[in-house]
C-alpha cells in the first residue's frame, strides 16, 4: 500500500494551478491507494459544484486534473474547517481509489465557528485496500503551545473518536510539532500509543517537510518535519521519503509531502 500527505498551501500558492498539475502528474504516476491534503480551499462566494464543493474547490480541480491523465477512479472527500484569508473556505482532502465503507469530519478543537481560524475539523473513515478494513485521517492540527486550544486535549478527542474502530489507522497530516523537540507534541503523539511510520521505514528518505519562515513558523531559521504518517500499529514500512522538495519532486507548496510504503 502507498500513501502520501501533503499540505498543499491553498490557493495561496505563486502558480498554485500549475503546481496542482504537478501534485496531479505525481499521483498518477505512483497510483497512491489515498492521498491526504491540507489547507485544501474553495472561494466563499464560488458556484456550489455538488453538496458543500465549490467549481474552485482545489481538491476538485485536482481530482478533473487526475481523471484528465487518465486515473479516473479517484473519489474525493472534502470538508471544510474554518475560513482562511477572508474570502476562502479552508478545509481538508482525501482521494483515494477503493470502497469506502463509512466517512465522518468533526471537530478536535472548543471552537467550531467558521470565522474563528483555530477551529480544526478532522476528516476520514474506513475504506477496502486489497481486502482489508483500513481507517484513514486526514488531519491538521494547531500548534503545541497555544494557550487558547490545548494540543494534547485536541490529540486526546482525536484518538478518542477513532480508536473505537478497532482497525488498522493511520492519521495522515500537518501536525505542526517537530520530532526533535522532546516532550512537547511529538512525543506526546506517540505516548498514545501511535507510530512514526517515517521512523519504521526500512529506508528512510529525507528529513524535513517545511525549511524557514513559513505561516504558523514566524522567524523559523532550520528545517523541520512537522507532516507525518501515524500508525496504530507497528506496521511494516518498506520506505518512507519526503517529496514536493526539490529533490524527489518540485517544491507545490510551503510544505513538503510525506509518502509511505506499507507491505
Amino acid at each position: 500500500m502507498k500513501f502520501l500527505t501533503i499540505n498543499v498551501h491553498g490557493w495561496q500558492e505563486e502558480n498554485a494551478l500549475e503546481k496542482l498539475k504537478q501534485l496531479a502528474n505525481a499521483i498518477h504516476e505512483n497510483r497512491y491507494d489515498a492521498v491526504a491534503l491540507q489547507e485544501v480551499s474553495q472561494h466563499r462566494e464560488s458556484d456550489i459544484a455538488y453538496q458543500n464543493i465549490r467549481t474552485d474547490n482545489y481538491g476538485l480541480l485536482l481530482n478533473q486534473a487526475l481523471k484528465e491523465l487518465g486515473s479516473s477512479d479517484y473519489e474525493l472527500f472534502w470538508d471544510v474547517s474554518h475560513y482562511s484569508f477572508d474570502v476562502y473556505e479552508e478545509g481538508l482532502s482525501l482521494l483515494v481509489r477503493h470502497p469506502n465503507v463509512r466517512t465522518e469530519s468533526f471537530y478536535i478543537t472548543d471552537s467550531t465557528s467558521l470565522d474563528h481560524w483555530k477551529s480544526r475539523k478532522i476528516l476520514g473513515g474506513t475504506w477496502e485496500i486489497n481486502d482489508q478494513l483500513i481507517s484513514l485521517y486526514t488531519c491538521h492540527l494547531g500548534w503545541w503551545d497555544d494557550a487558547e486550544e490545548d494540543y494534547r486535549v485536541k490529540v486526546d478527542r482525536l484518538l478518542d473518536r477513532v480508536e473505537q474502530n478497532n482497525q488498522p489507522l493511520l492519521l495522515l497530516g500537518d501536525f505542526n510539532v517537530p520530532d526533535h523537540v522532546k516532550n512537547e507534541g511529538y512525543d506526546y503523539l506517540l505516548s498514545k500509543g501511535l507510530y512514526d511510520t517515517h521512523q519504521l521505514a526500512h529506508e528512510q528518505i529525507g528529513e524535513h517537510t517545511m525549511i524557514g519562515d513559513i505561516a504558523g513558523w514566524d522567524g523559523n531559521q532550520q528545517g523541520l518535519k512537522i507532516d507525518y504518517i501515524f500508525a496504530n500499529w507497528q506496521a511494516d514500512v518498506s520506505k518512507s521519503r519526503i517529496v514536493f522538495n526539490g529533490i524527489d519532486g518540485p517544491i507545490i507548496s510551503d510544505h513538503f509531502g510525506v509518502e509511505v510504503f506499507l507491505k
